[in-house]
């Protein structure tokens, strides 16, 4: 059953949050105005839609479901999840708002990219998600993380799509840092087309456990970097495989509370150079030093402020060309058809009277004509 939240898009865009590169493993099912938006985690399925003032969610359960006096309770854990995933205590409208007084460039696009906010997800999902970034696109990031689901973590359930009931959706969470330890995961991962990430993901799940043990043990000690410094979660990410600088950022953005961190590509380079007076050239490729890389933080964090990283996000989404139709609404303007073009040689310069009223002067050879019809 369908419960509601009333939330407006301006706080919360899901066709924009959920596509933007955060997340990668929300799925679209239907078409709208029945689209729905569900994840997949451990024990249940979210599934979320809404309009323009109000979120509605429901949770899917695995059989056996549990009792009618159940549902309430699960209802309201997702409840609690959804607050705690899309940090509905942060008022996105009073960011936009302080944004878009400081920089004129966000102002320019603070309505019609309304709703983009951080999303605080499992550190884990995070990290492994963004090794799989490393020289990748939107879409096939997206392909590779769920395959891995896939390979890796058994279905938790299945769902008929909301437009077509005879196609049965199967829906896996996430596999734990256990499930991708194993040695002959990596080769696996490459036959998956993962290429050089694969090992990174291997390598990086094995340090994991072997440093934090099996379980949820690794999982909590990623999560206790929230608690940490920015600083030395950074340094703890760098350690694994495959995390440079900006998958390390990333995750502290994304999943441990970091907001005022940039992360910084050449996607991000170039909004630089193009909005905010960073020197270089756009059509030519520099080399990402780690002073350039500070230089460009520092300058966008100066910009934005404490929640500079939430900023970002948004300037970010309205560059890619996916989004280049994002919140532009189509009018139809029924123009006037031109009247033919005279040849030059029998072109007339218009009197004064007739260019003010846009008034072609009748022949006195059509007057006559006209005065003949009418007797």
């Amino acid at each position: 059953m369908w419960q509601s939240l009333a939330l407006p898009q301006s706080q919360l865009c899901l066709s924009a949050v959920l596509k933007c590169g955060q997340s990668f493993r929300w799925m679209v099912a239907g078409a709208a105005p029945n689209q729905e938006y569900r994840l997949c985690l451990r024990e249940r399925v979210v599934c979320l839609k809404q309009d323009p003032t109000t979120l509605f969610y429901r949770t899917i359960l695995p059989d056996p479901q549990p009792s009618a006096l159940h549902w309430p309770l699960r209802d309201a854990e997702t409840l609690i999840w959804l607050n705690d995933y899309f940090q509905l205590d942060v008022d996105l409208q009073t960011l936009y708002s302080k944004w878009a007084a400081r920089d004129k460039v966000f102002s320019s696009i603070e309505t019609r990219f309304a709703g983009i906010r951080m999303l605080r997800q499992d550190p884990f999902e995070n990290l492994i998600s963004f090794i799989c970034s490393s020289n990748n696109n939107i879409g096939r990031i997206t392909k590779m993380v769920q395959s891995l689901c896939r390979h890796y973590s058994p279905s938790l359930l299945s769902l008929p799509d909301p437009v077509d009931p005879l196609i049965q959706v199967q829906y896996h969470p996430f596999p734990p840092p256990a499930a991708l330890a194993a040695p002959e995961v990596a080769a696996t991962l490459r036959d998956l087309g993962f290429g050089y990430r694969a090992k990174y993901i291997q390598r990086t799940a094995k340090m994991l456990v072997d440093a934090h043990g099996s379980g949820d043990l690794a999982e909590k000690f990623l999560a206790g970097l929230r608690n940490a410094t920015t600083e030395d979660a950074r340094e703890e990410l760098l350690k694994f495989v495959g995390v440079g600088r900006k998958v390390a950022d990333c995750v502290l953005l994304m999943s441990l509370d970091k907001k005022e961190v940039v992360p910084v590509d050449t996607h991000v380079h170039q909004i630089a150079i193009k909005h905010y007076g960073l020197k270089g050239s756009l059509s030519s490729k520099t080399s990402m030093t780690p002073k350039l890389y500070e230089e460009i933080s520092t300058r966008l964090v100066a910009v934005w402020g404490d929640y500079a990283g939430w900023a970002h996000s948004v300037l970010f989404t309205s560059d890619l060309k996916a989004f280049s139709s994002h919140g532009v609404v189509a009018t139809e303007i029924a123009l006037p058809t031109p009247p033919p073009t005279p040849s030059p040689l029998k072109r007339k310069v218009p009197t004064a009277e007739a260019t003010e009223s846009n008034v072609v002067p009748a022949s006195p050879l059509t007057e006559r004509a006209k005065r003949r019809r009418a007797a």
